[in-house]
Formats: C-alpha cells, structure tokens, sequence
C-alpha cells in the first residue's frame, strides 16, 4: 500500500516509492529505494524534500499509521493524475545558453549517476529502470527546451572512462534539439529523448575487454561489437514497463546508413525511420568529438565538417541539414580564427547566421599573447570582424578552453 508522509516521519527500513519535487531538487538520483542507512536518511532530511510516498508492502510501515487505505490510493491517483498533466504541457521559458549551463552541468552530474546504475543493473541481468529513465529524460528534454545548446555541449566534455555512460545523455539532449529543429511534437520529442538515452544499452551485455579497449578492435572483437544493437532490443522488451516503440526501433537501427551498408539488418533509405535516422547522426557525433581510451575527440567545427563529407550514403539529407542547423556550422566550443588575427571561441548562436554565432575573442596571434576575453555577437548590424576558419586546439597551449566557453571549472561530465 502506498502512504504519503512527511520526511520527519520517515526511518530506516521504509520502502521510499516516491520523493515529492522535483528529481533535480531530489538528494538522490534513485527514483524508489530501500531506505536503510542512517546517512541517507540524514541527507533526506536536509534536503528541500518534504514529503515521500512510501509503499508499506516492500518496506516498514509508519508506527501507528491512521491514515485511511482508500484516502491514500485516492491521493495517489490524483498525484499521477496531476504528473500526466504536467507530462502532456511541459512549457518551458527560454533562456541564455550562459544561464542554463549551471543547471545543465547538474543535470549532467545526476544523469551519469542514473545511466551507471541503469548499465550496471543490465550487465546484471535485472530489468531496465524505465521510471528513472524517463525523469532523467524528462529533465533532459526541459534543459534542452529551454536552451538547445548548454547541455547539448557540456555533454561532449565527458571523460574517457565515462563515454558509455554519459554518450547515452548527450545523444538524449541531441535528440531532443535535433527533433526540436525538425519540428516534432511534445510526445514525440520526449519519445526521441528516450530513443536517445537507450539506445546503446545493449553494450551492457558486450564483454569489458572488447567495450573498454585502448586500442582500435580487430575484426572479430568489431564483430562482437555489433551484436549491441539486437542485445540492447532484447533488453529493452524485457524492461520493467513497455518502452516507446521508437526507443526499440532506434535501440535496433541507429547504426543503419542509407545506403544499405550498415548493420544489423543492412537496411536502406526508406526502410530507416526518422527517428533512426535521427539516432544515426546524434550517434556519430557525441561519438567523435568525444574523448575515448584510444583516442581525443575532434573540435566540434572540424566534427560537422568531417560528418558533411560522411553524409551522402551515410546519412539522410534533411536530418542530417537539420542536426547542422540545430548546431550551428561552428558548434559551441569550436575553436575559430577571426579575419583579423584574433583566436576566440565560440559561446553561444546568433539569430542572424549560421556562418556568424557569438564568439569569445582571447588571443591575438600578431602579439602571440592573451588578450582580455571579450564577447562580440558576429551578426551584429556593422560588425566588421568574421570568422576565417576553424584553429585545431590541439595546436594551441589553451588548457583552459572548456572553461572559456562554459564558464565553468573542470568537466561537466
């Protein structure tokens, strides 16, 4: 039976089914637990959480609990009713991609604790967690609604020994901004975001050797490797609540290109959804501007470029257009020389051009030293200045290149 309480009434052996508030103010990224150990039940009790709902079946009752059983079931149907609600119109304000960078790098930090411990259940044979899933989904999508591209790029700067994890929460956020583009529904967008964070779930059953090897895999380590895609469907049937039907299709064909050359199924153009072939394209770039044991990411200007010269036979034109467009040409963080001399970094888009976004000018290469950061909006009326083209960081001595743009210290992820 589940029984809601307040936070003061809660010890040790209770059964927590729900914590009231939002998951991002909650104190745990676990969305239903048993309560056992005297820390966490500290740590509930100075956070911002008030209330639980606690399910007296799994877990110790509340000592001379009085309440009614059928006032508290009619309190849970109007919680879930009011939850549905809140699902179907999720409106979000927009935002500065400056502001919502702090609230996307704790969305990231909570997101990588929930896909480890998603991996890690399905590495053990138990079924997917799809609650927790999807408030991570939820929370994804209203950062990304708010500004497609703060967490969108904090999610890029994962570490090597993160990737799996945190790869699934940068292809939900570009999912999501890619479906935005394109012009998906409310539904349909919070059905890509799931896609997105599942769909590589079936390398939880792939062997740690081959998945965490520093090395290029030979041919029959590769051939191991694309089994994942039929393994992650597998798991996925066998979650604890049927899935979207989208986050199967995508889990199975986001390593489908349209030309008939991918895997599993070899399957050409008008036999890939949208929705996978959306996959396809989030897939490949968090997987290549991203640092991995055997090798670094790529600049995410030199990404989109790369990916353009992939795209015929690879990917689908119009997705593949939007996904640039969702971006920008020069992807926030890109490392860009100006027409005058000057090194800057790319911060955040203007409305006025995909060639002109916001830029964060550092250096000046003819005094060959930094300069004081000053931010110029490129498609600002008489702005002289342009961008020349894309700087290789990896030529350059900017250690602190992530922290320009972000503002942030160290990694998100």
């Amino acid at each position: 039976m589940l029984k809601k309480i307040k936070v003061e009434h809660v010890v040790p052996g209770m059964y927590i089914q729900e914590l009231c508030g939002s998951w991002m103010e909650h104190p745990f990224w676990r969305t239903h637990f048993l309560l056992n150990d005297p820390k966490e039940l500290d740590t509930l009790r100075n956070s911002s959480i008030r209330e639980v709902w606690i399910d007296t079946a799994k877990g110790r009752d509340l000592e001379g609990a009085g309440e009614a059983v059928m006032e508290a079931e009619r309190e849970a149907q109007v919680q879930a009713s009011l939850q549905a609600a809140a699902a179907v119109e999720r409106h979000q304000e927009p935002v500065s991609t400056a502001e919502e960078l702090q609230r996307a790098a704790t969305i990231c930090q909570k997101s990588r604790h929930a896909m480890t411990s998603i991996f890690g259940e399905a590495r053990m044979g138990r079924a997917v967690d799809t609650e927790l899933a999807r408030k991570v989904v939820e929370e994804i999508t209203d950062s990304v609604t708010r500004n497609s591209r703060a967490l969108v790029s904090l999610a890029r700067l994962k570490n090597a020994d993160d990737y799996t994890y945190m790869h699934s929460v940068a292809v939900c956020a570009l999912m999501v901004a890619l479906g935005r583009e394109l012009g998906l529904e409310e539904a349909e967008l919070m059905a890509a975001g799931e896609a997105g964070l599942m769909h590589d779930i079936g390398k939880a059953a792939m062997p740690l050797e081959v998945l965490n090897k520093p090395g290029k895999l030979t041919d029959e380590e590769f051939a191991v490797m694309k089994r994942h895609p039929g393994e992650g469907y597998r798991i996925l049937q066998a979650a604890d609540e049927a899935l979207h039907p989208i986050t199967l299709d995508v889990c199975l064909h986001h390593h489908e290109k349209v030309d008939g050359s991918g895997y599993p199924e070899g399957l050409t153009d008008e036999q890939i959804s949208l929705f996978a072939k959306m996959g396809a394209v989030c897939d490949v770039y968090d997987a290549i501007t991203s640092n991995r044991p055997y090798k670094n990411g790529w600049d995410p200007g030199e990404s989109i470029r790369k990916m353009a010269e992939w795209a015929d036979g690879h990917f689908d034109t119009k997705v593949f257009h939007a996904f640039v467009k969702s971006l920008g040409i020069y992807p926030v963080g890109s490392l860009v020389r100006m027409a005058s001399g000057r090194i800057g970094v790319v911060v955040d888009q203007s409305d006025g051009s995909l060639l002109k976004p916001v830029v964060k000018i550092f250096y000046s290469t003819s005094s060959g030293c930094r300069i004081p950061p000053r931010i110029v909006d490129l498609s600002a009326p008489h702005h002289q200045d342009a961008i020349a083209g894309r700087e290789d960081p990896a030529a350059w001595p900017f250690p602190d290149l992530d922290e320009l743009w972000s503002g942030l210290p160290g990694h998100a992820g």
